[in-house]
């Protein structure tokens, strides 16, 4: 068994392989692919006439691109040379996928909050997505490279800080470490800004099923009934909702047996497909109407559908990603959002759906909130991506070698200086990218639907 110290030597020794300040020299490969066609590759196998809202909201900013071509920055990412310190990736860790939900405890938790994209990978590359996100939503609310270069290295300081502090943890300190939203707020000084939090993290504890039924719902027939909005929410036909019953079968079979139990007290009541996220748009995504006790008593869960993860086509497979990965994408999911999150939604589960495509279950609304980026102050831009990159380095330390990796990072500056070089440079490539996208649809090449 290797010691601690030769654990941080091996990250030391990686920066033989790429240096910490060789992260801030990118520049687009010469050969690299281009990025419309690696969207509308994308969007192959997805429900065709959904794609023209995927690509109209990528279009209304360039964050918003930057949220949708997670395909097109794992790309650019592998044409670089990594590290080959490898943790468990969110793989999409962008600034809107973090944010607040209800541990088992009803606890509400700060974490990363999307999987979709998850698989093992250089811990680098989930640091420069998020740090690059900053620095798009910090040029998209009209902040200058100052400040969106500040806001990044915030980021990247933010992750190195906690790492080096989970280096020196033992293994169930790290893997029992929390962000408790109750622990964040004697951190915020401000008034004005700490009144904002809590209203927030108020809105975010009502967000529940039976909030949603009211939302959400409507009585038709002497019945509850999802309110069909196309083509956002769509109605079932009878034979779909036949077929969703099998699946959610099956999907209740990957529960743990007490979870199992406790759903079997809940009747399937209805269900419809709904679009969702914006880079998701297009994949089947169905949400699920369930009763317990009596009508005041409701469930909403979610069973979307789980591809490959943009990062497969990039990284070697181990023999666990293998089993796990290509099987399943949504056993994929699952298991990665239970190794990166503190805690993790007690209906987490997977399942073959129709056509045998690959799915994993959730609840829809447990609690669940965010942090509105664009209304945020230079100053509080710095503080929250400060918070998410110690959130990312949390999950990261689960699931890798946090030694090496501190190891990697050393007590200098020095990584989080050229990520924040690397971030702005980015920033750049995803502004001409998302030009472009704005031009091919202004040109017929793409059709999308705005605001929708």
């Amino acid at each position: 068994m290797t010691t601690p110290a030769e654990r941080r030597r091996t990250g030391r020794t990686a920066r033989e392989r790429v240096s910490r300040s060789e992260h801030g020299r990118w520049i687009p490969a010469a050969d690299r692919p281009d990025p419309l066609g690696v969207l509308e590759a994308q969007g192959a196998d997805r429900v065709a006439r959904l794609l023209p809202i995927r690509y109209g909201r990528m279009a209304d900013s360039a964050f918003s691109y930057l949220r949708g071509a997670a395909a097109v920055m794992a790309a650019d990412l592998a044409a670089v040379p990594d590290t080959g310190l490898t943790v468990q990736l969110c793989g999409d860790a962008h600034l809107v996928n973090f944010g607040v939900y209800a541990s088992p405890e009803r606890a509400l938790l700060f974490d990363v909050n999307d999987f979709d994209e998850t698989h093992p990978g250089p811990f680098e590359w989930d640091v420069k997505r998020l740090a690059a996100s900053v620095a798009v939503a910090a040029r998209d609310a009209g902040q200058d490279d100052r400040c969106a270069r500040r806001a990044a290295r915030a980021a990247v300081q933010g992750y190195a800080t906690a790492m080096r502090r989970l280096a020196g943890l033992g293994e169930l300190d790290v893997w029992y470490s929390r962000i408790d939203t109750a622990d964040l707020l004697p951190l915020i000084r401000k008034k004005g800004r700490r009144k904002a939090v809590e209203e927030g993290l108020a809105h975010a504890r009502r967000r529940t099923s039976l909030q949603a039924l009211g939302k959400l719902t409507e009585e038709r027939d002497g019945r509850r009934r999802i309110i069909s909005s196309p083509p956002l929410v769509e109605e079932l036909s009878k034979s779909e909702l036949r077929s969703l019953g099998l699946v959610f079968s099956d999907y209740r079979a990957s529960l743990a047996e007490d979870r199992r139990v406790l759903l079997g007290r809940y009747r399937f009541v209805d269900a419809a497909m709904k679009v969702v996220g914006v880079g998701s748009v297009g994949t089947r995504c169905y949400i699920v109407l369930l009763e317990g006790r009596d009508s005041s008593d409701p469930l909403f869960l979610q069973l979307k559908e789980a591809g490959r993860s943009v990062l497969e086509d990039h990284l070697p497979r181990t023999r666990v990603d293998a089993e796990v990965a290509v099987h399943h994408g949504g056993r994929r999911v699952v298991t990665g959002q239970h190794l990166m999150q503190a805690a993790s939604d007690i209906f987490l589960g997977w399942t073959i759906g129709p056509a045998g495509r690959h799915f994993y279950g959730r609840q829809l609304r447990d609690m669940k909130g965010a942090v509105e980026v664009g209304a945020l102050t230079p100053s509080g831009l710095r503080a929250y991506a400060d918070l998410c990159g110690r959130t990312l380095a949390r999950a990261h330390a689960r699931t890798g070698d946090r030694l090496a990796v501190a190891g990697y990072l050393g007590a200098a500056d020095t990584f989080a200086e050229a990520v924040a070089d690397f971030a702005l440079r980015y920033a750049d490539r995803t502004a001409a990218d998302h030009r472009e996208l704005v031009e091919a649809i202004e040109s017929g090449r793409i059709t999308a639907a705005r605001g929708v």
